[in-house]
């Protein structure tokens, strides 16, 4: 398995996994990763072996095209488009090979088995327009297509997490009070420095966690949640908070937590409202009740695996990866009656991580 990076498509990815396991019982499975992401498939089950590369780095990827040759395989799944990748792929001796390689000219290419998938990206062969209105087009989940691309039943991700990071996520909840019957709201709002269009306005996010603490059927805590780079905008939303007349509790969840102890405080949550980012592929891993929108990005790309709902823009760019999309369609309205129905219908759920 080649493939590497964005963070979230890695975790996602880990969702043919138990296929795989199911088609081939005697699977040995090694896992070209990204550095940054290892954590996220290291303690996999199904995962034999983590070989990490950095496509930036030309001596990482020269260290890993000198260390993976030499050996047949049965089956190289090449799930990354950048160059390196490709000719990673492309120098394997392997029974099949499925994804991106070299063509006979040396060029980025794919094979057709997989062509559901690349044929919406980067290298499609029908060209860029072809590939956005595919891309617009599409109704089925990362998930059911790769699955299917692949010949094997439908999965999830899964993310096992050290015991530290469960240790972390005990303690903070200690720290903060979150009981077992506290009704803990995570908001991951923000989406990095790339997708700012894929973000709630923080004024808006002010906005949904009053009007979410009134309509609530008890006081809710809320857990404001990003990586480094939300840190000047999650001081926003404590601020707008803060600043409210009976401002609802809101706790500064940090930004510099590792990825495994980051997963373990958003399965604190009861609820999570997030953007398509990390976080969503975090929360879906660890079980929480999720409410997700969307803007930029395809809604139904994303399979919530029964566990919430999704909120799409309804404005003429929705799903066409503008840096400045519209989101006003995205209103407190909608996320707050999206919430209430999904906390009504997951009141009973068992958290993965516990609180006491």
């Amino acid at each position: 398995m080649i493939k590497t990076g964005s963070l979230g498509d890695v975790l996602r990815t880990t969702s043919v996994l138990p296929g795989l396991k199911q088609r081939f019982p005697d699977l040995h499975l090694t896992w070209v990763v990204a550095p940054a992401a290892a954590s996220l498939v290291e303690r996999h089950r199904l995962v034999s072996r983590v070989v990490t590369c950095d496509p930036a780095d030309a001596a990482s990827v020269a260290a890993v095209q000198a260390e993976l040759p030499g050996h047949r395989w049965d089956w190289v799944l090449s799930l990354d488009d950048e160059a390196p990748f490709c000719a990673l792929a492309a120098s394997l001796e392997t029974e099949r090979l499925s994804g991106a390689t070299l063509d006979e000219n040396g060029q980025p290419t794919y094979t057709e088995d997989v062509e559901p998938w690349f044929g919406m990206g980067l290298l499609s062969k029908g060209g860029k327009e072809v590939a956005d209105r595919r891309k617009r087009e599409n109704r089925r989940s990362h998930a059911d297509i790769f699955a299917s691309m692949l010949g094997v039943e439908s999965g999830r991700p899964e993310l096992p997490l050290p015991a530290e990071a469960r240790a972390a996520a005990l303690g903070f909840a200690t720290e903060f009070g979150l009981e077992d019957s506290t009704l803990v709201c995570g908001l991951n709002t923000g989406a990095g420095g790339r997708w700012r269009s894929k973000e709630l306005p923080v004024e808006r996010v002010v906005a949904y966690a009053r009007a979410l603490d009134e309509a609530a059927d008890r006081q809710v805590t809320f857990l404001v949640l990003g990586g480094t780079a939300e840190r000047e905008r999650n001081d926003r939303i404590l601020a707008g908070l803060a600043a409210l007349d009976a401002p609802p509790r809101a706790i500064d969840a940090g930004t510099d937590h590792d990825l495994t102890t980051f997963a373990a405080i958003v399965g604190l949550s009861d609820l999570l409202l997030t953007s398509d980012s990390l976080a969503l592929h975090l929360g879906l891993a660890m079980e929480v009740p999720t409410v997700s929108f969307f803007a930029p990005t395809s809604a139904p790309e994303i399979d919530l695996f029964g566990l919430g709902e999704k909120v799409a823009s309804t404005a003429p760019d929705y799903c066409s990866y503008r840096r400045d999309v519209d989101r006003s369609t995205l209103t407190v309205e909608r996320l707050l009656d999206a919430s209430l129905r999904v906390l009504a219908s997951h009141r009973e759920r068992r958290r993965l991580i516990a609180r006491s």
